[in-house]
């Protein structure tokens, strides 16, 4: 599985620190920035950098990404600009696990207010969004279908 990761100024932190944990884990992790603290970044730019690194990926090698930014929202919302993509904002591990089950979600966006101080939290988060296949049920992949005719 091939792993896309930015961040603007408000996920920069916590974008460092699952990197760096990722990193330990042994999964192969693509830094799309930002690279530095910016206090004056915006997000739509590594939402797009992630976006199209994941739909120029293989489809069979899985490709991700995990996007952060203070409040999940606005980078989900630049990610599901493109078709293919499907952005999910999650804050506990039930959502992680049923956007990748029921949705197949290939972006997660991390809100850094709510999960950056609890390790467990994020944590838990990122190992379940990584490690819960798509189901594959009939009618999850034909609404899948439908948000990409739409998109």
């Amino acid at each position: 599985m091939k792993l896309f990761i930015g961040a603007d100024h408000g996920g920069y932190y916590l974008k460092e620190k699952i990197e760096a944990y990722l990193a330990k884990r042994d999964y192969d992790v693509e830094d799309v920035g930002g690279k530095e603290l910016d206090p004056a970044d915006d997000f739509p730019q590594f939402a797009q950098m992630a976006a199209l690194k994941v739909l120029g990926e293989d489809e069979r090698e899985d490709p991700r990404a995990i996007l952060i930014c203070k409040g999940g929202q606005g980078m989900a919302m630049a990610a599901n600009r493109f078709k293919g993509i499907r952005a999910v904002v999650v804050w506990d591990s039930a959502q992680a696990k049923e956007s990748r089950d029921d949705n197949n979600s290939n972006v997660l966006c991390l809100p850094a207010r709510v999960v950056e101080e609890d390790e467990s939290l994020w944590k838990g988060i990122v190992d379940t969004w990584l490690n819960t296949p798509f189901s594959g049920v009939a009618r999850y992949k034909r609404r899948n279908a439908q948000i990409d005719e739409v998109a």
